[in-house]
């Protein structure tokens, strides 16, 4: 049986990006949305990546930006993969890819676009959420989970929005993701994570277990 792994997204600051990872996450976040309130500057993006040991993932999460601005910003901060937030185009997935990049595209619930298009993408995995608040992202709200359940009989699946430690099981089991990313639900502030929430996130996760053989996303 395999668990999930886990993204800890939006990091903004070196000591809790190493703290994360030294606790067993599999990826780790950076948020170049300058809306969003975890967005970080281009140094300090590059001080959270370069701390991060050799086996956790730099994901740099984007939102409608252009592939010169993204791929400036994967030399300077060395990202290792790339997650498109927005209304990006398969085209751009496909530059992204062709660049040696890990791409992860978000697709929504209640949005475009939405799981009928994940064909058309050339992603790595697919990270779905429920598209509700002001923000592209999951703005802390729990939706229904099992939506995305089946999508990971076609495709890497990571679910997203609303997860806490007190529910990540439950979210993990409706949906049968492969992989699950949160930020506002182990936070203290937005953009401050609370590490006993982290600890706790890592170890309700590991909980989870599938009959069915889930690969390595990040």
């Amino acid at each position: 049986m395999d668990t999930p792994q886990v993204k800890i997204c939006g990091l903004t600051r070196v000591e809790e990006a190493k703290a994360c990872a030294a606790l067993g996450a599999a990826a780790v976040g950076c948020v170049f949305f300058p809306a969003s309130p975890r967005y970080v500057e281009d140094d300090q993006a590059r001080a959270i990546c370069l701390a991060l040991p050799r086996h956790v993932r730099s994901v740099g999460v984007f939102v409608d930006e252009s592939f010169s601005r993204i791929m400036g910003r994967v030399k300077h901060c060395r990202l290792q993969a790339i997650q498109l937030h927005g209304r990006e185009s398969p085209q751009l997935a496909s530059r992204l890819a062709a660049e040696g990049l890990l791409v992860i595209k978000a697709l929504w619930i209640d949005g475009y676009p939405s799981l009928e298009n994940a064909a058309g993408y050339p992603a790595a995995a697919f990270l779905v959420e429920g598209r509700r608040g002001k923000l592209p992202g999951g703005n802390a709200i729990e939706w229904n989970w099992r939506a995305a359940a089946g999508l990971d009989k076609n495709f890497p699946l990571i679910v997203a929005g609303g997860l806490t430690p007190e529910n990540v099981m439950q979210a993990a089991e409706q949906s049968g993701a492969w992989a699950l990313d949160v930020s506002s639900g182990v936070e203290s502030s937005p953009g401050c994570k609370d590490l006993d929430r982290v600890r706790e996130f890592l170890i309700q996760a590991a909980r989870c277990r599938t009959k069915k053989k889930q690969w390595r996303i990040f």
